[in-house]
């Protein structure tokens, strides 16, 4: 069973890696354009800070976080709208998004045990929420870092954004309308740096299996890479129609990224 403090701490470091990069930029440097259709730097930010608030609610007021969905005017732009919503001069915009998250980890820090909190379509344990949280915090960091021409070291960290896009598999075939299977699936990453430790996640005895660095699978399991262009090697039908369809973020599919020109091949298979 994950720490919920260890946890919590993770996604402290994570967070204050992005804020490290976004807390320098010039005014320019948060209106620089990112890979996700007409979002800057400044709408990343904004939508973690809008997200960590809505998280706030369901921690905390679950009336309120139903009024916020149905009260949106157009559902399928709740995502949009709520980085729209949160938009502000960069030093304000920042000062939101610090606050909101230490507040937020506070929230599921003192949540108690086994309860679930409300979600977009399902329900989350404080666990599974600070979860999430981190992994949406490293995929949006993906997306400033590469709007400002860095690349970012993976971290271990990346264990929890692996975790969790294994135990989403379900999730990512019911988004894309598609029956869940039922065979199992192993997944074998190998971890970042030069320790050669490798992160299993299902039965090691299943027929169907993913194996590849495990960057490049939470890459693929958030939507920032297609699979054409990442070293994952599905064997078995199901762990190869699982690379097309993971997803693990809740809601509808995302647009997902489209292979690059210079590698167009299908994800390597077996």
């Amino acid at each position: 069973m994950v720490d919920l403090t260890a946890l919590l701490a993770d996604l402290a470091a994570e967070s204050d890696q992005l804020d490290a990069l976004v807390a320098p930029l010039p005014p320019q440097g948060w209106a620089r354009s990112t890979p996700a259709p007409n979002w800057t730097v400044a709408h990343q930010i904004a939508h973690l800070a809008w997200t960590d608030h809505v998280a706030h609610l369901a921690a905390t007021d679950a009336d309120a976080f139903y009024a916020s969905v149905t009260s949106a005017p157009d559902p399928t732009r709740l995502v949009d709208d709520g980085a729209e919503s949160f938009l502000a001069p960069p030093a304000e915009l920042l000062e939101r998004w610090r606050t909101g998250r230490a507040t937020l980890a506070a929230d599921l820090a003192a949540a108690p045990p086994g309860e679930k909190l409300p979600w977009y379509g399902t329900r989350m344990s404080p666990t599974s929420m600070a979860t999430a949280r981190l992994m949406e915090t490293w995929a949006h960091g993906e997306d400033v870092a590469e709007a400002l021409g860095l690349t970012r070291t993976p971290t271990v960290r990346l264990r929890h954004v692996a975790h969790l896009g294994f135990r989403t598999l379900g999730h990512g075939f019911t988004a894309h309308g598609r029956d869940v299977p039922t065979a199992p699936v192993r997944v074998e990453l190998a971890a970042p740096g030069p320790g050669g430790e490798v992160w299993a996640f299902g039965p090691a005895d299943a027929a169907d299996r993913v194996s590849g660095p495990a960057l490049d699978f939470c890459l693929l399991v958030t939507q920032r890479r297609h699979r054409a262009d990442l070293a994952l090697v599905a064997t078995g039908p199901v762990a190869d129609e699982w690379l097309d369809v993971a997803q693990a973020f809740a809601g509808p599919p995302g647009a997902k990224r489209a292979a690059t020109a210079v590698n167009e091949r299908a994800g390597a298979t077996r």
